[in-house]
């Protein structure tokens, strides 16, 4: 089970790279192994949709099984697939890198969507943040 505590690790880690790293204002939300929401974090001059767009990429990679670089090549292979799977997930899809999988003894235990860099830079903020809370990030291959 994915314990506030943990999540709080991956967002705080997440975000602090991200000063680090200079990455424009980032939207971090951390969902558990049932899709609830257990942490989410906007900063300040985030775009009026950016938590959205992060929950929607920790969403579909949950619903899907996949990280979201996995779902960003599915959707360039088979989109009328992925457009049927974002139907399904009520728009809860976003296909393209920053929604990773958290794994704990190889099982699913919550998935961590961040939104508001490059896709590459917001994938790279989540797993450090899954890393740092002792945790395997899966961000689909």
């Amino acid at each position: 089970m994915l314990t506030l505590s943990q999540a709080r690790i991956i967002a705080d880690t997440a975000l602090d790279l991200a000063r680090q790293k200079s990455f424009r204002p980032l939207s971090v939300v951390v969902l558990d192994a049932r899709g609830a929401r257990k942490v989410v974090l906007t900063e300040d001059s985030t775009s009026l949709k950016r938590a959205e767009v992060a929950f929607a990429k920790a969403y579909g990679a949950l619903s899907m099984g996949s990280g979201s670089r996995t779902l960003m090549t599915m959707a360039n292979d088979r989109p009328h697939f992925v457009a049927a799977a974002m139907h399904v997930a009520d728009g809860n899809l976003v296909p393209v890198p920053g929604g990773v999988l958290i794994r704990a003894g190889g099982e699913v235990i919550g998935a961590v969507g961040i939104s508001g860099d490059t896709s590459d830079n917001d994938e790279a903020a989540a797993i450090a943040g899954i890393e740092a809370a002792g945790l395997t990030a899966d961000p689909g291959v």
